[in-house]
């Protein structure tokens, strides 16, 4: 028997739509959880901020008597933070003396994240969508 050489292999046109539906499908299930894996893990880096902010504030009045904390930059510079981290501010001032015993803050947050995700991480954060504030009190026990 002869091979005809004008037939030749391939896909039919069918074949090409019924893999590109396959493909969609599977687009429209995935493309829901990347974006909610998105926002779970901005949520969480939000939240690993404000602890290190934290922790950098608590540091500075333990080593620091007689300064002012004004700006986030003071923390930079004094070697308790790497870096501003985007959209995060301190709130006000911490005045820290020798008589003081406690020190309140109030940092600040813009960038945008999803709260009710935060909270669940970081409960005592407050505010909405647009502008998170993270209370706290410092209290020397020396």
């Amino acid at each position: 028997m002869k091979k005809l050489k004008s037939m030749v292999r391939g896909f039919t046109l069918i074949e090409l739509l019924i893999v590109l539906a396959v493909i969609a499908a599977l687009l429209a299930i995935v493309t829901p959880l990347a974006l909610n894996a998105v926002n779970q893990a901005k949520a969480a880096q939000v939240a690993a901020n404000f602890r290190n902010i934290k922790s950098a504030i608590e540091s500075y009045f333990y080593t620091r008597t007689g300064d002012s904390l004004n700006t986030l930059t003071t923390l930079v510079n004094g070697g308790f933070l790497d870096r501003i981290p985007d959209g995060f501010s301190l709130v006000g001032s911490i005045s820290l003396t020798a008589a003081t015993a406690a020190a309140t803050y109030t940092i600040k947050y813009t960038g945008g994240v999803d709260i009710n995700r935060l909270r669940n991480i970081l409960p005592e954060a407050t505010g909405n969508v647009t502008e998170v504030t993270l209370d706290g009190t410092i209290v020397k026990w020396w």
